[in-house]
């Protein structure tokens, strides 16, 4: 059984292990990555901030995915004042498949609705089908593509 809660600073090394995991993921998918050692996120930050919420999934007591809704606000042109964006959004790879994104989102979902924010947003690699998919599971559509070009090579 899938047990949600909000990330508390304890958390930490095991969300620490998951950015690593998404960030080796995603950089064959991502030609800006750095090479290196990086990070996403501020994950102390987030945890004990009051414009996010972070929540992890449990399965027999160990973190098995987590995900964060984020409070932002909306440029004039659009029809709500602010919306929540999605980050963050992992399950270790051996529960892929066990539901646990969909709960997470349905949680952030829930959170968001109690904020009194009605749009949620998210971003993903296009080339992530199995990401899309479970987003596309969630209720998610696709909305706006984000292109880019490297001028140092341009000639």
């Amino acid at each position: 059984m899938i047990k949600l809660r909000t990330a508390t600073l304890e958390d930490l090394p095991t969300l620490l292990v998951f950015e690593q995991g998404m960030i080796e993921a995603e950089r064959p998918m991502d030609v800006t990555l750095k090479r290196e050692e990086t990070f996403y996120y501020n994950l102390p930050f987030i945890i004990n901030s009051e414009e996010f919420e972070l929540v992890v999934a449990e399965i027999d007591k160990e973190i098995v995915g987590c995900g964060y809704a984020r409070k932002v606000e909306a440029r004039e042109c659009f029809q709500f004042d602010e919306f929540s964006y999605l980050g963050f959004m992992f399950t270790k790879s051996e529960h892929r498949g066990k539901g646990i994104n969909k709960a997470v989102m349905e949680y952030l979902y829930d959170w968001s609705l109690s904020q009194g924010i009605y749009e949620v947003r998210l971003e993903v690699y296009p080339t992530n089908a199995p990401a899309i998919r479970a987003y596309e599971k969630a209720g998610m559509s696709t909305n706006l593509l984000t292109m880019r070009v490297d001028l140092r090579n341009r000639k």
